[in-house]
């Protein structure tokens, strides 16, 4: 018996030597990643907004316009055709309709059209992205309606019943900690919680609204200094000088900015500097 026990032991000890190996291997070939999105194909008609040609080669996901506060058909097709291009992560971006507002503004809409009205647009996108070759990734709604569901379980169930039903394998993106996230985890979704670099935070974890002081944030040096927070998983200072911890998955950059690419090619290079590694979920 002892001998048999001493053997056991060894085997054990050996197995763990093994194991403690394994882990040394895997901790010195970890790398930190985390997805870059953008919102994008936001432009209609006649009307140009934004440099997602220049964009694309930045990020890992791209959130495109669904026509309802921003984008068109042939907006939609060459979005997503520069995106497979690029081999970026293809996402629905459903809003409110409102193209007048550019979808910011709220909307008193009951979860019934709140569902119609979302899935319609994601199942346009994915006839689009599926026409073209690629495969529909995920969700995130835009502007007042990702607001709005952020806090509201009503609308956030909607959005996420629309998602479900569009594709039971699509990511729903939605804001850090928000109702939007934990009612698409109950109905067993896949959830991306999001992060900005571009935006201000209160002290609750909610983006600042872009009528207050500290909305947007302009400069490179806080953006990129966001993004790398937020990306390793550090709190982030509020509009306040409170620090907030912000969990993320993916992080947001806009598309439409004045300094998008500026903003995209300094997160690109810093990101690179750290070894953080941008990639898609």
């Amino acid at each position: 018996n002892p001998i048999i026990h001493h053997s056991s032991f060894i085997i054990h000890h050996s197995s763990f030597i093994i194991h403690h190996s394994s882990f040394i291997i895997h901790h010195s070939s970890f790398v930190l990643s985390i997805d870059l999105n953008c919102d994008m194909g936001e432009s209609f008609g006649a009307w140009s907004i934004g440099q997602d040609a220049a964009l694309m080669q930045f990020i890992s996901s791209a959130n495109i316009a669904c026509g309802y506060h921003a984008g068109d058909p042939q907006t939609m097709r060459s979005t997503v055709r520069l995106a497979l291009k690029h081999h970026v992560a293809i996402g629905a971006h459903p809003g409110f309709p409102d193209l007048q507002g550019f979808g910011r503004r709220n909307m008193q809409c009951n979860p019934e059209e709140v569902y119609a009205f979302t899935l319609y647009q994601i199942g346009a996108l994915k006839a689009i992205t599926e026409a073209e070759g690629g495969t529909l990734h995920h969700v995130k709604p835009h502007g007042a309606l990702y607001n709005m569901a952020a806090k509201d379980n009503e609308l956030a169930e909607a959005i996420a019943k629309a998602t479900l039903h569009a594709g039971s394998n699509l990511v729903l993106y939605g804001l850090s900690g928000s109702a939007l996230i934990k009612v698409g985890n109950a109905i067993g979704l896949r959830t991306a919680q999001e992060g900005f670099a571009d935006r201000g935070y209160q002290t609750d974890g909610s983006l600042t609204p872009r009528t207050h002081a500290g909305a947007l944030i302009n400069s490179v040096e806080k953006v990129v200094e966001q993004a790398l927070k937020l990306a390793k998983k550090q709190p982030v200072a509020s509009v306040s000088g409170e620090l907030v911890q912000v969990t993320a998955d993916t992080i947001c950059l806009h598309g439409d900015g004045v300094h998008a690419l500026g903003f995209a090619e300094a997160i690109h290079q810093s990101f690179k500097l750290n070894q953080i590694q941008i990639q898609q979920i």
